[in-house]
């Protein structure tokens, strides 16, 4: 099988890409949490937080928001001694304050409404020959990881945004010779 270049040979990430990765996602609190994870992400590699994932997950209570939402001092410096997450009091910080913007837009519209929109609801289907042609962000990153800024998230740069974007399903970049590429493109 000819995957995408960027998947290692560890059956953790073979799993993610064949199963998950490109698929459109349509539940606002599972959009988040790809959200969140892609946030911690930053400046680390992907298998790092994949292999800490179900650690994330309870650590951060099912990244249940309405919990999270209420979180303070404590709770973050409870998270700061966990050795199964990425300890980065920025990011643990920034989950609280993007779980308060996530409810607010969960709310006014729902959050999945709030990112499909930039995609009119379809993913949009790229056709990368090779993994050298697939962007770090777009305009459309751009846009979005400023709106979600002026709601109040933190750790949402154009690139994480991208990052993001890409494992929820808004865009299929798997590489045309990739067979996932045909599947999650059926799924659109």
């Amino acid at each position: 099988m000819d995957r995408c270049g960027w998947v290692g040979s560890e059956e953790i990430y073979i799993d993610y890409h064949d199963t998950e990765w490109g698929v459109p996602e349509r539940d606002s609190r599972a959009l988040w949490e790809k959200l969140v994870l892609d946030g911690f992400q930053a400046g680390l590699s992907w298998i790092t937080i994949l292999k800490k994932r179900e650690n994330f997950r309870e650590a951060f209570k099912g990244f249940d928001p309405e919990t999270i939402a209420n979180w303070g001092p404590a709770e973050v410096e409870t998270l700061l001694g966990n050795p199964g997450i990425v300890r980065h009091r920025g990011k643990i910080e920034a989950t609280i304050l993007n779980a308060q913007a996530y409810l607010k837009i969960e709310e006014a519209e729902g959050f999945d409404q709030f990112l499909w929109k930039y995609v009119d609801g379809t993913p949009l289907q790229n056709r990368w020959a090779s993994l050298a042609e697939v962007p770090a962000f777009t305009p459309m990153s751009e846009r979005m990881s400023k709106d979600l800024k002026a709601q109040g998230f933190r750790f949402c740069g154009p690139t994480i945004v991208y990052a993001a974007i890409q494992a929820m399903g808004l865009v299929n970049d798997h590489v045309v010779t990739c067979p996932r590429h045909a599947a999650c493109a059926a799924l659109a």
